[in-house]
């Protein structure tokens, strides 16, 4: 691991849970994406999406135990980040339905419409539009069927917005059968 401040520690330990850290080719990497992700609060108000949020937090645990970094407990109390709670949340989906990690987080960038996004082309308009999707993540201002959000259904039954992430992602795996092997990023 490089030297750095603790969040920088932190931040390439997150990138390598989804993404190769040794591959620096612009064309290739996401680490300014990955940055935005880290730098914008997950922000939940449906009911049990806080799970989602204590998960993301218990990957400071995991750091912590493999690097043995020694932190401020003021550290351990910040807010979840988006990039943490999606490395959690696809841990969990690949747990549920045999894919990988690194695949279910490749899915949520492209479902998300921003795994495009690579260093070689990332720019100030560009983090514009990301910050507007994460917006409309967290304010779940994506459709009924979750089109714009993490799980977009062919045919939802309920309207995605109003229900918690876990049960998106159930219906999800139910409709389609999808298992993310990756890699995406």
């Amino acid at each position: 691991m490089s030297e750095g401040t603790l969040d920088d520690l932190y931040f390439e330990w997150l990138y390598g849970q989804v993404a190769s850290v040794k591959n620096r080719n612009p064309s290739r990497s996401y680490w300014k994406l990955f940055r935005q992700l880290y730098s914008k609060r997950f922000v939940w108000f449906v009911g049990n999406d806080d799970n989602r949020a204590l998960d993301g937090l218990e990957l400071r645990y995991e750091f912590l135990d493999e690097t043995g970094v020694e932190v401020d407990a003021s550290w351990m109390t910040l807010e979840c980040s988006i990039l943490e709670m999606l490395i959690a949340l696809a841990r969990r989906v690949a747990f549920e339905s045999e894919g990988s990690p690194v695949g279910w987080f490749g899915t949520f960038l492209e479902n998300l419409e921003i795994n495009r996004y690579t260093d070689d082309i990332y720019e100030v308009s560009i983090a514009e539009e990301v910050n507007d999707t994460l917006d409309r993540l967290n304010d779940r201002t994506y459709s009924y069927e979750g089109v714009g959000g993490l799980f977009p259904l062919r045919n939802a039954d309920r309207d995605q917005r109003t229900i918690e992430i876990w049960y998106q992602m159930s219906a999800y795996l139910l409709e389609g059968e999808y298992v993310a092997n990756g890699p995406y990023v």
